[in-house]
């Protein structure tokens, strides 16, 4: 049972590496144009929370035999810090004012928990307040491609949401979902298990609309371009998968 507890948790670092290096290419296009364009920040910033809240569950002294969920954690940590720093630098003004604005308060709610679990709490309130906080914005993160779920079954297209980073979402909820049934901790098998189902429906989605055919767009006229991007950027996903559209 042990040996399979830690196959699974190293099978889920290598799945959640994967997925934390997916906007390679999404921030491959930013310093290329060097703008953001329609790109927004905020997924970047909240699922660095989610690594910081999750690395300090993982911590010896919150919660024990949880080595290999501090380890991936603490490298997602690093590298969407990487991604905010890129974006801030590309982004504009008032993008970046707000994406300052978030990371003050991803600060004070990641401090605010540390605070409370090493001063105010023995060690089974720590892991429980801990688990909670991590679990609940691990849910938010899966959560995520929802809007492009409903988006592709709106539009009969699967253009926002790639194979691979479905893929890939499956096998990573899928192996921390096995990995804290494993080891008895509802913190990770729950929001995992939330993940896994989620990975599961894109996946169910994506071959019910691979073949449908997208209709070419139309080049609009100079009467009709400002109306056409208006409409681009209220049905165009700001989520951080479909940021990622190009993957596959």
């Amino acid at each position: 049972m042990a040996l399979l507890h830690f196959i699974f948790g190293i099978f889920g670092n290598a799945t959640a590496f994967f997925l934390f290096l997916a906007p390679t290419i999404t921030f491959k296009r930013i310093i290329q144009s060097k703008s953001t364009q329609q790109f927004s920040g905020v997924p970047y910033v909240m699922t660095m929370l989610n690594c910081l809240l999750s690395a300090w569950y993982g911590m010896p002294f919150v919660s024990s035999d949880n080595l290999l969920v501090w380890t991936v954690n603490g490298t997602g940590t690093v590298i969407e810090l990487i991604y905010v720093i890129l974006f801030l630098i590309y982004a504009p003004k008032k993008e970046r004012v707000k994406i300052f604005g978030l990371i003050t308060v991803i600060i004070a709610i990641f401090s605010l928990v540390v605070l409370v679990s090493l001063f105010a709490l023995d060690h089974n309130s720590r892991k429980i307040f801990c688990g909670l906080a991590a679990t609940v914005f691990s849910i938010i993160m899966y959560a995520s491609p929802l809007s492009v779920m409903r988006s592709v079954i709106k539009t009969k297209s699967v253009e926002y949401m790639p194979f691979f980073l479905s893929l890939f979402v499956f096998l990573c909820g899928t192996s921390w979902f096995v990995y804290g049934l494993l080891g008895n901790d509802i913190f990770v098998s729950v929001p995992n298990g939330f993940g896994c189902g989620l990975g599961a429906m894109q996946l169910i989605l994506y071959f019910v609309y691979r073949k449908s055919k997208n209709v070419a767009p139309v080049k609009p006229t100079d009467e009709s371009s400002i109306e056409m991007k208006a409409e681009k950027q209220i049905t165009k996903p700001i989520s951080l998968s479909n940021q990622i559209d190009d993957l596959v």
